[in-house]
């Protein structure tokens, strides 16, 4: 048996705080590629959030004619052509399921590049960096005003630069309640104030969460709050593309000067001058040549930085660049680098996502815009009449979802000679009875199924019920079973 620990007796290392305090960052301006990318990705994010509520789109006379809409009234979501109802759920469940293999298919050719370029928390943290540099200046200047002391132009500098974060903040949660509602009725109402008060309280929520997160923990978020890179680290393989440091390249680190000499007297030196150019153009204040970390959201301003200075000092660019581990080592002893971005992980990702989106896409082609459910009563399952024939009654729900009324009848197969009654309609009879059932909307009807006592079942037997559009010849069917008592 082990002997019990005397808490007492434990020795603990001193070797400082569990916890170390944050460091403010102040990520320096850079030109190149990978920036000039996220500029044209961000604008792009940025223009389609904040105008798509105002794009218009025909549905025809009595349908709401904006492009992207939830109609939560209606219980409707429209994008475009496709109106989708409660009952269609799936589709999301499949848009889910597809946006998820992306994310995976991503993360095995380019690693966190959905982080980098794409993720909302970086396009408004980036925005919110430049309306920071346009205001306060670059890197330098922030950091000497901030230890400055505070002064009447610093105080104007800070009013405004936080109050054009706030428009910013209240302008995305704006445009995220337009979705939800007609966009220029809901843009004159909240102006006038005659908006409902749920649209101001969503309103306040999110500008307040864009504001605190873009504009005040910015990579705090990254590093401490999603996790997404936990996840991604337990997806990735040997061959995805990093941004990495090509430290066979790199090593040994020393200074211009230093290089230059030693170059001169035939002696190996690294590329890399230790000027900190990556670290200071980082959004999250790591240094990359510490090698691969959780930090590193992998936007790339770290190679667009290493480039203009390998370009200045007349060296080979990419000295920083999306590389791995495996092509480091084979450029080590020699041999050169190879890239396989389609290879078995990539391979089964694009089949998934092919696969889900063509079930989707032939789902929403072949899909009917007339639908019947059926429900038989519980209590009583049948009833025996005073004639000997047999009654089962059902509750059926029939839903048109296109934009007009139409003119359905209703057949039902099942007992031989039954007769079918729409309760509330005038006349039991073996033909078809033919309702209104009214455009876009969900209607629900009693049925009576009678057997005659001459052909009553001695068991159950299965129903079918068929609702046909008589002007379009669409059909939609339902089975149930007839109860025999």
């Amino acid at each position: 048996m082990t002997k019990p620990v005397n808490p007492s007796e434990l020795q603990f290392d001193d070797d400082g705080p569990l916890y170390v305090a944050q460091k403010k960052v102040y990520p320096q301006s850079v030109s190149g590629t990978f920036r000039r990318t996220k500029w044209g990705l961000m604008a792009f994010c940025l223009g389609v959030y904040y105008l798509l509520p105002f794009v218009r789109w025909n549905r025809g006379l009595g349908a709401p004619d904006q492009a992207v809409l939830v109609d939560l009234p209606n219980s409707r979501f429209y994008f475009f052509f496709i109106e989708l109802w409660p009952q269609e759920v799936y589709y999301f469940t499949g848009l889910l399921i597809v946006a998820a293999l992306t994310l995976f298919l991503m993360n095995a050719v380019g690693g966190r590049i959905w982080c980098g370029y794409l993720c909302p928390q970086t396009v408004w943290t980036d925005l919110f960096y430049a309306v920071e540099r346009m205001i306060e200046g670059d890197r330098r200047e922030r950091m000497r005003k901030a230890t400055s002391g505070m002064k009447l132009e610093r105080l104007a500098e800070l009013v405004l630069k936080h109050s054009i974060w706030l428009m910013i903040a209240w302008w995305t949660g704006g445009a995220w309640v337009l979705y939800f509602n007609d966009a220029p009725t809901l843009v004159k109402q909240l102006v006038t104030f005659q908006a409902p008060v749920i649209a101001y309280i969503w309103i306040a929520i999110l500008t307040a969460t864009t504001y605190v997160f873009a504009g005040w923990m910015r990579e705090q978020v990254c590093v401490y709050m999603c996790p997404w890179p936990r996840i991604q680290a337990a997806l990735t393989d040997e061959w995805a593309l990093n941004v990495t440091y090509k430290y066979d390249r790199g090593e040994a680190r020393t200074s211009l000067k230093k290089a230059n000499e030693l170059r001169a007297l035939g002696q190996p030196v690294g590329d890399c001058i230790d000027c900190y150019q990556c670290v200071a153009v980082c959004p999250t204040g790591i240094d990359i040549r510490d090698g691969s970390q959780l930090d590193c959201i992998q936007c790339g301003l770290c190679i667009d930085a290493c480039d203009n200075v390998m370009t200045k000092i007349g060296r080979e660019t990419r000295l920083i660049g999306y590389d791995n581990d495996i092509n480091i080592h084979r450029r080590e002893a020699g041999k050169p680098p190879i890239y396989r971005i389609v290879r078995a992980r990539t391979l089964v990702y694009a089949g998934l996502i092919a696969a889900v989106g063509a079930i989707m896409l032939y789902a929403l082609l072949t899909r009917t815009l007339l639908d019947v459910n059926v429900l038989h009563d519980r209590n009583p399952v049948a009833v025996k009449l005073a004639d000997g024939s047999i009654r089962n009654a059902y509750t059926v729900r029939l839903l048109n979802k296109r934009g007009f009324d139409r003119v359905i009848a209703i057949d039902v197969d099942g007992p031989v000679n039954a007769t079918l009654h729409v309760v509330g309609a005038d006349s039991v009879t073996k033909d078809r009875p033919m309702i209104i059932l009214a455009r876009d909307t969900t209607t629900e009807l009693r049925l009576l199924v009678t057997a005659p006592a001459e052909n009553n079942p001695e068991k159950s037997v299965p129903v079918h019920f068929r609702v046909t559009d008589i002007g379009l010849g669409e059909v939609a069917s339902a089975t149930d079973h007839f109860v025999a008592p």
